[in-house]
């Protein structure tokens, strides 16, 4: 597929999308949706590719959406009524996105506003610039919270600061976002994207096998009780357990060496 919207590559274990609409703060339209789809589509059917890196081009991470590129048919008085449409669309990246079951990574170097928020928040880890915010405005336009906030905002951040955070439509600055635990780590501008592949490569050098059965299971257990946590988790150690990459791991750790994990 060739990309408009995105820049999509891959090197070394490690894809890596670039939102790239700087001039409209990389927000997105629906060819957008339709190339993120792709992408993320594509990293999950790559066995080689161990770690996803989403990112944004210019000073922003993700705006939201580009009401300029919906177009609005001549009966519809409301803009947003273009948008109400095309609402599931996102909602397949979110899904696609949280779904994946590969380690993800947002490297927030600018703006994650409204859907862009979110599409952070859906990620495992969030490398965040100094420059970075992250909020959702929505409420000051009378709008509603869209594509999953109101999800993983109260998950996060607890219920009370999602609440205010939501209703007020407040925006928040890296060392906010990282005290609250929406940020995983909060770096100099200049040295985001070194952050950033140092911990993809980190990740990318883990047991591929174990990741990918774990991260299911962390998630699923959010939401299960005990029970059945501890059920699911007791088959997932049973084949993470017997991998080359667990006798690799004992091996390793018996000679005194660093393990090298083939994600088998």
């Amino acid at each position: 597929m060739d990309f408009q919207d995105i820049v999509y590559g891959k090197e070394q274990g490690v894809a890596t999308i670039t939102l790239s609409r700087p001039e409209r703060g990389n927000s997105y339209t629906q060819n957008t949706i339709n190339e993120l789809v792709a992408a993320i589509e594509d990293v999950k059917n790559d066995d080689q590719v161990r770690v996803l890196v989403i990112t944004g081009a210019g000073r922003s991470f993700c705006g939201g959406y580009d009401l300029t590129g919906f177009p609005i048919p001549p009966e519809q008085k409301h803009p947003l009524s273009s948008v109400i449409g095309e609402r599931e669309g996102f909602h397949s990246v979110i899904r696609r996105l949280r779904a994946l079951d590969k380690p993800t990574i947002a490297a927030i170097n600018g703006g994650a506003i409204a859907a862009g928020f979110v599409l952070a928040l859906a990620c495992d880890f969030r490398i965040a610039s100094d420059k970075a915010r992250l909020g959702d405005p929505s409420m000051n336009f009378g709008f509603a919270s869209d594509e999953g906030l109101s999800y993983f905002l109260p998950r996060m951040a607890g219920l009370p600061k999602a609440v205010e955070i939501i209703l007020l439509g407040e925006t928040l600055d890296a060392p906010e976002a990282e005290r609250i635990g929406l940020v995983t780590k909060v770096v100099a501008h200049s040295e985001l994207e070194k952050a950033t592949a140092e911990l993809a490569a980190r990740l990318a050098r883990g047991p591929a096998i174990a990741q990918r059965l774990t991260k299911r299971a962390v998630y699923s257990h959010a939401e299960a009780d005990l029970e059945s946590a501890l059920e699911e988790i007791a088959l997932v150690a049973q084949i993470a357990n017997e991998t080359e990459d667990a006798l690799e791991g004992v091996n390793a750790f018996r000679q005194k060496r660093t393990p090298t994990f083939k994600g088998r």
